[in-house]
């Protein structure tokens, strides 16, 4: 019997050595006991808007909705808040991942290192911005100025290496980094932009484009994430942060 059980704990671990032992593998907006080990923290829970608010109005309800397990911003609500989402804290280096879609001819975005402050209009008025679009649906009159393509910094730079994004309502995998104010943007696995905001030349881009007219765009590596609200709708998942 004892052969028997020694041969058996044999063949499982020779298993395992072929073919290899997977994790348990875990649903939206969890985390897996790799991710837990490594540091990773869920920015959404599937169920709660918790850890977020609206731009300038922390206790405003509003069209941000949580609908089957997806941050959602509802275009059919008039009776609360419409406007960005920002995260309640700050952050400065980091690695977030994110999953989003949109619907067609969709045009949003992920705003980091943003200044909350009543001087200041909206997200997009100091923080950078990774471009969110439905390529198929907006039409090849936008899509000429290859700056505001998926993925981009948007208005700054074409992708570094091109990514099209899956067509609207379905899910794409994003990911931005930021080291020391050196960040790189990723779009279903592949690098399409990477900058450095504490460089004399992002500093000569900005002042060249329509951004210079507010005058602390670009020039944090630190400061709160945001979602963009959309007209007709976009959702985000599987929203984690892992600060280094």
């Amino acid at each position: 019997m004892k052969l028997r059980l020694v041969c058996l704990l044999s063949i499982v671990a020779l298993g395992c050595l072929d073919f290899g032992c997977s994790e348990k593998k875990v649903g939206n907006n969890e985390l897996s006991e790799s991710e837990i080990e490594a540091g990773w923290r869920l920015l959404f829970d599937g169920k709660t808007t918790q850890g977020w608010h609206l731009y300038n109005k922390a206790n405003a309800p509003s069209a941000w909705i949580v609908k089957d397990g997806e941050l959602f911003c509802n275009p059919d609500t008039f009776e609360v808040e419409h406007g960005d989402l920002v995260s309640d804290k700050e952050y400065s280096n980091f690695e977030l991942k994110f999953d989003w879609k949109i619907t067609t001819a969709g045009n949003s975005g992920v705003f980091i290192n943003v200044v909350e402050n009543d001087t200041i209009p909206r997200a997009w008025a100091s923080g950078p911005e990774y471009q969110l679009l439905d390529h198929e649906g907006i039409g090849k009159d936008y899509l000429k100025d290859s700056t505001k393509w998926a993925a981009c910094l948007y208005g700054f730079m074409p992708q570094k290496n091109v990514s099209k994004p899956k067509p609207a309502g379905e899910w794409n995998e994003s990911k931005i980094v930021q080291n020391s104010g050196k960040i790189q943007f990723y779009l279903n696995g592949i690098l399409t932009a990477e900058q450095d905001l504490t460089s004399e030349a992002w500093k000569g881009m900005v002042a060249n484009s329509g951004f210079k007219f507010f005058p602390l765009f670009g020039k944090n590596t630190k400061g709160h994430l945001a979602l963009q609200d959309w007209s007709k709708g976009v959702s985000f998942r599987n929203i984690k942060i892992m600060e280094n």
